[in-house]
């Protein structure tokens, strides 16, 4: 098979235009993973530290006019806590996600993570926090955010009015993405897998978004329902398209670090697994108080919200060795240049 990054858009509609497991695709792309990574898995610990957000995203089960939702904030003690745990388990990169919560503002998330990066120097902090100012992202990246997580969910302006309230836009989604770029960030960004109203086009737009945005991190999932969004009647997306589309990443960006999500997982019950052999090098365990788990639920269903934060890194790790990788506590960075001072 021709290199899929040199596939026109023609060909690259033809290997999309099918949900069928795709073996030989999974075996060419774990065979690059492997050239690039090896067997290594690098494990994120993710902090979900608040439930509210401003928007309206129709697809989203936080999304503000949900009143169903016991929406939660986790104070700064309590982030630190999640951190504590998480370094005694191995963890050295901690994502801190949140819906976009105007409670805290700017110099409150600083303070987070200046403090974290002076309590765990060999640490890496991941925010994904949403779409925020250029001066914002640059006051978090000089109090020591070194990732940001900004999935753009689909680079079709089009389809982009479809999935969200008129006061979004694509526009903005994009300029955030490359000021986080030209601050220096390592930026990850990414899409739903079988949203509603997505076509094959909308996907090969994606992929050439990507290809310009040259993101160091892309996160892709299945699209899965919500009973409480005007989607709540939409089918879920294909776990058989999500995983061609891992390997096609794969092929595409040989040194991306691409997780095997939580939402493939709860998709199909060894998803993380084929996500991992799809060409995935990376798994988010969760670090959240179990108290507040369930209460952020972008989707329903979500698996690892019972369990406390050793028991999650067990189970994950025993999944990741089945699958034929390991897991290593190393910070793990996207294997390409990067500044001397943000190793």
């Amino acid at each position: 098979m021709k290199e899929v990054r040199e596939l026109s858009d023609s060909e690259l509609k033809s290997l999309l235009e099918t949900d069928e497991f795709d073996a030989e695709l999974c075996v060419l792309a774990d065979k690059v993973r492997r050239e690039t990574y090896g067997d290594a898995v690098y494990v994120r610990g993710l902090i979900e530290f608040s439930n509210y957000c401003k928007n309206d995203c129709l697809y989203c089960g936080i999304r503000c006019h949900n009143l169903n939702v016991q929406r939660y904030r986790l104070t700064k003690e309590e982030i630190l806590t999640c951190c504590e745990e998480g370094y005694a388990l191995g963890y050295r990169t901690f994502v801190l996600q949140s819906g976009e919560d105007l409670s805290y503002k700017a110099r409150d998330i600083c303070e987070i993570v200046y403090e974290i990066k002076t309590a765990y120097s060999d640490c890496a902090v991941t925010l994904s926090i949403g779409e925020k100012s250029r001066q914002e992202y640059q006051d978090y990246f000089d109090a020591g955010a070194d990732r940001y997580l900004l999935r753009h969910e689909t680079a079709s302006t089009d389809h982009y009015g479809m999935l969200h309230p008129a006061s979004m836009s694509l526009e903005s989604r994009i300029r955030c993405l490359f000021d986080l770029k030209e601050i220096g960030y390592q930026v990850g960004a990414g899409f739903m897998v079988g949203s509603p109203y997505q076509t094959t086009d909308h996907l090969i737009h994606d992929l050439r978004f990507l290809q310009n945005l040259q993101p160091d991190m892309i996160g892709i999932g299945p699209y899965l329902t919500h009973n409480e969004t005007p989607f709540a009647d939409k089918p879920n997306g294909s776990l058989a398209l999500t995983l061609r589309l891992i390997s096609v990443l794969r092929l595409m960006f040989p040194y991306a670090l691409i997780p095997a999500t939580t939402a493939l997982g709860t998709i199909a019950p060894n998803g993380r697994e084929q996500g991992l052999k799809a060409g995935a090098n990376v798994v988010m365990p969760n670090l959240s108080p179990v108290s507040v788990r369930k209460l952020y639920s972008l989707y329903e269903n979500k698996i690892c919200t019972g369990e406390e934060s050793a028991q999650c890194r067990g189970c994950l790790e025993q999944r990741v060795r089945a699958a034929g990788y390991r897991i290593v506590t190393d910070i793990g960075n996207a294997r390409r240049q990067v500044p001397e001072d943000r190793r």
